[in-house]
């Protein structure tokens, strides 16, 4: 028998929930959010009776077998439903039809994993209800307390109100945990586009005193490459994902936040575009050098990250920006794995704006 943390409110999983459920169940949205949310249904013997998209997708097309519609079609045809939304945003536009869905039918934006793992579903609960409650008492501060139970709770049911309710702009994490001066030797993992370079210069009136970028997709490389020889030429820039230590290994490209690294020898679906790429460590691109800032989101390479950049972190004791929402085991694993490089480190959590639970990271200080 496993633990149930005592955080945890919600009395069931969502996957146990829809099972029982008599009305129609649809989805809201195309993509590879859907197609992993119909893989768990079919796993679990839900049915899945319609799939609509907003009205200015809706072309006469199908997907998955559906041919998708538009939603008051949905409505005249089935009534009442169950709506599953199946695809992730932040636009404020899209997030206020998420709520107006909530507030006209069950809604719910099931948790599944971005990256390859396990479902965060109550066996997994009770397999390492031991491991969450470890990490609920050694975060830093009660409102990091709060999200993480949130989080716990939302990927548990996909009841928006727990997101809603714990949502804090990213704004907030500059202020109270990263708090950047001009001085910031700033190593950027995932670095994108270039889009949390500029987020940091425009908390530091342009300054910055070293920039370091990784990115391995190569048409957003290009991209941070412009953008860096633009604004910041000195910029130290790597066309390489984060890992343990360097090497290669095949990068999946989903255009976004769907793109992982693994082994070479994994098998891939023949619909993703793959290439080997390089890999690096931040250990070994310091070299020595200065770090006072690093941000981690690399597609479910965390774990791995935070090893390649434990002498880095021990070092220098920088503050650290940890995505913890592309695994179910990320919520404990990489908080323990921290406190294992770096006992004294100060863990806090915040939930920025996402549907679902993306953009929910660790803000890691050192006292």
């Amino acid at each position: 028998m496993g633990m149930i943390p005592d955080f945890v409110t919600e009395t069931a999983d969502l996957w146990d929930v829809l099972r029982r459920e008599t009305r129609p169940i649809v989805l809201y949205g195309m993509g590879d959010g859907a197609q992993k949310i119909l893989d768990v249904c079919a796993q679990k013997g839900i049915p899945i009776q319609g799939i609509f998209a907003s009205d200015e997708f809706v072309r006469g097309h199908s997907f998955a077998g559906f041919r998708v519609r538009k939603r008051r079609e949905l409505e005249e045809e089935l009534g009442d439903f169950v709506c599953l939304i199946s695809f992730a945003s932040s636009r404020p536009e899209v997030m206020a039809l998420f709520d107006d869905l909530d507030r006209t039918h069950t809604t719910y934006a099931p948790d599944v994993p971005v990256a390859e793992g396990a479902l965060f579903d109550w066996e997994f609960l009770l397999a390492h209800g031991e491991q969450l409650t470890q990490v609920y008492e050694l975060l830093a501060d009660e409102r990091s307390r709060e999200v993480f139970a949130a989080t716990v709770n939302f990927k548990l049911s996909g009841r928006l109100h727990w997101l809603r309710e714990y949502t804090q702009e990213r704004e907030t994490a500059w202020r109270d945990y990263l708090r950047p001066t001009e001085q910031e030797h700033y190593v950027d993992l995932g670095a994108y586009n270039g889009d949390t370079i500029r987020e940091l210069l425009a908390h530091t009136d342009g300054m910055f005193a070293s920039i370091t970028a990784l990115e391995p997709d190569r048409k957003t490389f290009k991209k941070l490459k412009k953008y860096a020889e633009q604004n910041v030429p000195s910029a130290r820039l790597f066309q390489a994902g984060s890992w343990s230590e360097p090497g290669e290994l095949l990068f999946a490209s989903k255009g976004g936040r769907n793109s992982t690294l693994m082994p070479v020898r994994h098998e891939v679906s023949h619909d993703q575009h793959t290439a080997v790429v390089a890999v690096e460590s931040v250990d070994h691109v310091m070299e020595g050098r200065d770090c006072t800032l690093i941000k981690i989101d690399v597609e479910g390479a965390e774990r791995e990250t935070l090893l390649g950049a434990r002498e880095t972190i021990r070092r220098c004791r920088p503050a650290i920006e940890l995505a913890a929402y592309h695994r179910s085991e990320d919520l404990f694993d990489l908080p323990l794995l921290l406190k294992q490089i770096a006992p004294d480190a100060q863990i806090a959590m915040l939930h920025h704006p996402y549907v679902p639970a993306w953009e929910t990271n660790f803000y890691i200080t050192f006292p």
